[in-house]
């Protein structure tokens, strides 16, 4: 769509409520196809091209990196999850998979990014968590929200290195987005159901500093300010 929600073009995808697609710096939309495990790229003149295949793991997540270009996809095969690196010409470069005790990181990393200090930050329904790499792929943080059944969503980071995940929680009226500095400390709930925020799934700050917020239950996006 364009600024003002105007569709633009649609794209069938597999696509059902992960972070299925991305932009890259050369302003290509890439997205995962999870039936045919691959990643396609559609470039500015709407040919659909396929861009990298990913063997037997399924792509869940991706994120083009605005430090360098890199693609970051969480993935999962039966049990396991891991999350790849590849450049920019869709070579692998990194598999981040387990700490260093050897366990595993991720169960189900249905949302990814990466912050201005080239943290990983994965979006992991399963574990309840947001799991926070440094660029190396080392552990620095896991984030299992404040108390109550934390159920992440939507994720990403702003310029100032603040992490922003969407929670939607079964039970009671406790929709909201949370707001976490860089090394996971908590600073507040940025959205709350009393704000009329009503099952938020997909988050994203652009360079003016909006916050825009996907819903499921209505099915719109809204555009909020959050940084002054």
């Amino acid at each position: 769509t364009d600024l003002q929600g105007k569709q633009l073009q649609k794209i069938q995808t597999s696509g059902r409520i992960e972070g299925y697609h991305t932009v890259t710096q050369d302003k290509d939309l890439i997205y995962t196809d999870i039936h045919n495990k691959v990643i396609n790229r559609i470039t500015p003149d709407n040919t659909i091209t396929e861009f990298i295949k990913t063997g037997d793991w399924i792509p869940l997540s991706i994120h083009s990196s605005h430090i360098n270009g890199d693609i970051l996809v969480g993935m999962v095969k039966k049990r396991e999850a891991k999350v790849t690196r590849y450049n920019k010409t869709g070579t692998e470069i990194q598999n981040i998979q387990r700490d260093n005790k050897g366990q595993t990181l991720y169960g189900l990393p249905r949302y990814i990014t990466e912050n201005i200090n080239g943290d990983v930050c994965v979006s992991d329904y399963s574990k309840h968590a947001v799991v926070v790499v440094d660029k190396s792929g080392q552990h620095r943080f896991s984030y299992t929200g404040q108390g109550s059944e934390f159920r992440p969503y939507g994720i990403c980071t702003d310029v100032l290195g603040h992490i922003l995940v969407c929670d939607t929680r079964i039970i009671g009226n406790s929709d909201t987005v949370h707001l976490l500095d860089q090394d996971g400390h908590f600073l507040s709930l940025l959205l709350t159901s009393q704000q009329g925020v009503d099952d938020p799934r997909s988050v994203c700050v652009d360079d003016e500093n909006n916050l825009w917020v996907g819903q499921l239950n209505t099915n719109t996006v809204t555009v909020y300010k959050y940084l002054q």
